[in-house]
């Protein structure tokens, strides 16, 4: 191996570790609904697709930048996650899982359609000053906006795992999600730490779209390839598992980004489907999920 075959290598292993921060964020929303309702979000790619449209409205009609509307949009999702939770979502809770995969789905194909009538079916992108800018370490080279999104995608996991281990609100799911019947016993009102679950991972699904923006165009027709990628991510990482979810968007970050190197761009979801057949044969929990045994 050549060192400019190396350098190529290790600058397109740090690329991918820094998007996979992102899809790690995404697949956390998707990791912390499933873990404390066991609810499976099959419009989680759509719900992320909207988070994206909102980030470029803001940018195209009102000049804010998606890292400014960011926080803005984590509270529109959060309050909407938790609307939906409760009005929509939660008579499904404990009903035939089939029930909830056709709900949800429904779900994702009117918010694509919505995307479809709002936004037309033409990518949509922003055009920032920091798009051109990047960052130098030694010989390596950062793409300004990637580093930024990984970085305050990290923030926002930091004060997510916080907000479930330091507050009253966040240990009171954790422990409706360990013993719902206890929970219920004690008195702690779980429908509506349930909807709270929905209106966080919503938030952090959303947070995720408005960085994605920055780094790749948007089209309504992402949408159901974000939910098999959140999938695949969380599979991988372990089902409900937060750290999971995270080193398994890293993973397939990096696998994407090498795949891109070595193979062909349009064969980097094929590593990752191979990747998802390897943990599956050899620790079917996940990375980090805990066996059922």
């Amino acid at each position: 191996m050549t060192a400019d075959f190396l350098l190529s290598l290790a600058q397109a292993i740090t690329k991918g570790l820094l998007t996979g921060m992102v899809y790690g964020l995404m697949a956390l929303g998707l990791s912390v609904i499933f873990g404390v309702m066991r609810v499976v979000n099959f419009a989680h790619g759509e719900i992320m697709v909207v988070g994206m449209y909102l980030a470029w409205m803001g940018f195209e009609y009102l000049q804010v930048s998606p890292m400014l509307s960011l926080p803005v949009i984590a509270l529109i999702f959060f309050g909407a996650g938790y609307a939906l939770q409760r009005v929509v979502i939660s008579p499904f809770i404990g009903r035939p899982e089939h029930q909830q995969f056709l709900l949800l789905l429904a779900i994702a194909i009117l918010l694509v359609n919505a995307c479809l009538v709002v936004a037309g079916p033409d990518s949509r992108g922003v055009q920032m000053e920091s798009q051109f800018d990047s960052y130098e370490l030694g010989p390596f080279v950062f793409d300004a906006v990637r580093a930024h999104a990984a970085l305050t995608a990290v923030v926002i996991a930091g004060l997510l795992w916080l907000f479930f281990t330091r507050t009253r609100t966040g240990k009171s799911i954790r422990a409706a999600a360990d013993n719902n019947l206890g929970a219920l016993v004690v008195g702690l009102d779980v429908r509506r730490l349930y909807a709270f679950t929905f209106g966080v991972g919503a938030a952090c699904v959303g947070a995720a779209g408005a960085l994605m923006i920055t780094i790749i165009p948007v089209t309504p027709f992402l949408a159901a390839e974000y939910t098999l990628l959140a999938f695949v991510i969380v599979i991988v990482g372990g089902l409900g598992s937060m750290t999971g979810a995270l080193a398994g968007g890293l993973l397939i970050g990096v696998s994407e980004a090498v795949a891109g190197l070595l193979l062909q761009p349009s064969l980097k979801s094929m590593v990752s489907f191979g990747i998802l057949i390897l943990v599956l044969l050899l620790r079917p929990q996940g990375l980090f999920g805990k066996s059922s045994t």
